[in-house]
């Protein structure tokens, strides 16, 4: 079977860890990460999600999102307090976007010396850690910024409000925070996977190229190679059946009740039924790429 993704396998001796939650790799993860993304400072966190949530805390306003979404984004809105306008924006799915202010979700994009695209001091960009994202982990993620009384706070709002002590007998009661923050093994399989992200990049280019070339798109995310079929239900079934496995990213949110949101968004809604990603990693083998060309080629259409 040819897989939609690559999840790296590690076997972890979990007794060289001084401690299961606050290890010394955590942090040098977060140094080592903030170096990689060219920003001066860096938080981790359980999830990418829980740095979404602490990030949209105190406004009260109303975020404007893409509709074609993963639903965890307009989960945290309206979980934070906030309310939700939905707009049209199917080509920003496997890179980053802007979520409010200086905030920036880059879950699906990690890029070196990334930071320096945003040329403000005080963004907040947020990355995902889970398994299948370009450092793909046990789940968590990471928020940057060159403020570093930004970071400070989130720092403090993951580790249940308390400041930062190696000692967590000296830790001292701050604020009401969360029990967000990242731990050991997350950092440690995240670490890994980030010392071998330029590498996987370098593939990755190389397939993307190669699908370009043969299927007539000018695709340019590293995480996900997404096209366009007339019934994407119908061709992810059909693409099965030939040992080839694909997926959807994503379908759109606007019309949920819940979300409390009418406005029609044609685009969006064309592109649930039409949007599919196919395999894309760096394990792939000359053989797997030509099949997955062909047999695209063969049904796309159908």
């Amino acid at each position: 079977m040819i897989n939609l993704f690559n999840i790296n396998n590690y076997t972890i001796d979990t007794s060289k860890f001084s401690n299961l939650l606050h290890d010394d790799v955590v942090q040098e993860f977060e140094c080592a990460f903030a170096e990689y993304i060219g920003a001066k400072y860096a938080c981790s966190a359980n999830s990418a999600s829980s740095l979404l949530f602490l990030s949209l805390l105190k406004y009260n306003t109303t975020i404007q999102i893409p509709s074609t979404i993963p639903p965890v984004v307009p989960n945290v809105v309206i979980n934070t307090g906030n309310r939700i306008r939905f707009y049209n924006d199917i080509n920003w799915v496997g890179s980053a976007y802007h979520l409010h202010e200086n905030i920036f979700d880059s879950a699906q994009e990690v890029s070196k010396n990334q930071y320096e695209d945003y040329a403000n001091d005080n963004a907040l960009v947020i990355f995902s850690f889970y398994p299948t994202k370009p450092v793909g982990g046990c789940d968590g993620g990471m928020i940057v910024s060159n403020n570093k009384d930004a970071i400070g706070w989130y720092r403090m709002m993951v580790l249940n409000g308390m400041n930062h002590s190696n000692n967590n007998w000296d830790r001292k009661q701050i604020a009401s925070g969360y029990k967000m923050h990242g731990n050991s093994i997350q950092a440690h399989i995240a670490y890994e996977n980030l010392k071998k992200l330029d590498h996987k990049n370098n593939r990755l280019d190389e397939i993307r190229e190669c699908y370009n070339d043969k299927l007539g798109y000018n695709n340019t995310s590293r995480h996900l190679y997404r096209i366009r079929v007339s019934d994407n239900s119908k061709f992810i079934d059909l693409m099965k059946k030939e040992g080839i496995v694909c997926g959807v990213h994503y379908r759109h949110c606007h019309n949920k009740s819940f979300y409390r949101c009418t406005d029609p968004l044609p685009i969006s809604e064309k592109e649930s039924k039409q949007t599919v990603s196919l395999p894309f990693h760096e394990k792939l083998s000359k053989n797997d790429i030509n099949k997955v060309i062909t047999n695209v080629q063969r049904l796309a259409n159908i």
